[in-house]
């Protein structure tokens, strides 16, 4: 009996839709980061992108909770001297919630060309509207 390796053909894509809402954002990044993966199927191969789309709604809703302190910073570099700046997480959740759950999910991640592409099927909305109705997707529980 061979061993099934999955191919690029072979994957089928579903879409999912997470509410956000009231979720620890390091729980919430994790599942939504399997999903993306491609953990969740029968038919995972770590060599090949094999995860589901992923819309995400509600995200400022979501709780920083444990070490994810509201004080805590996020450094960003500009390249130049003396260009180092930063943002605390409350007021990146106060002002782009979704920069703030689509940078945790990117860090859970492969730092790959695998990676960017898994990454490039999720879409964050800080509000419960969405514009992807007719792709069929279905509010599904995580």
């Amino acid at each position: 009996m061979k061993t099934f390796m999955a191919n690029s053909e072979s994957m089928q894509r579903e879409w999912w839709v997470v509410d956000a809402t009231d979720k620890p954002i390091g729980r919430l990044a994790a599942a939504v980061a399997a999903l993306l993966r491609g953990k969740h199927k029968v038919t995972f191969t770590p060599h090949i992108d094999s995860g589901d789309h992923v819309v995400i709604v509600n995200a400022a809703q979501v709780v920083l909770t444990g070490n994810n302190k509201a004080d805590e910073k996020i450094y960003r570099h500009s390249g130049y001297p003396g260009g180092l700046k930063y943002t605390t997480r409350g007021e990146m959740l106060a002002s782009k919630p979704e920069r703030l759950v689509e940078r945790t999910i990117k860090g859970m991640l492969p730092h790959t060309k695998l990676g960017r592409q898994m990454f490039k099927k999720l879409r964050v909305y800080a509000g419960p509207v969405h514009p992807h109705e007719a792709q069929g997707v279905k509010p599904r529980e995580i």
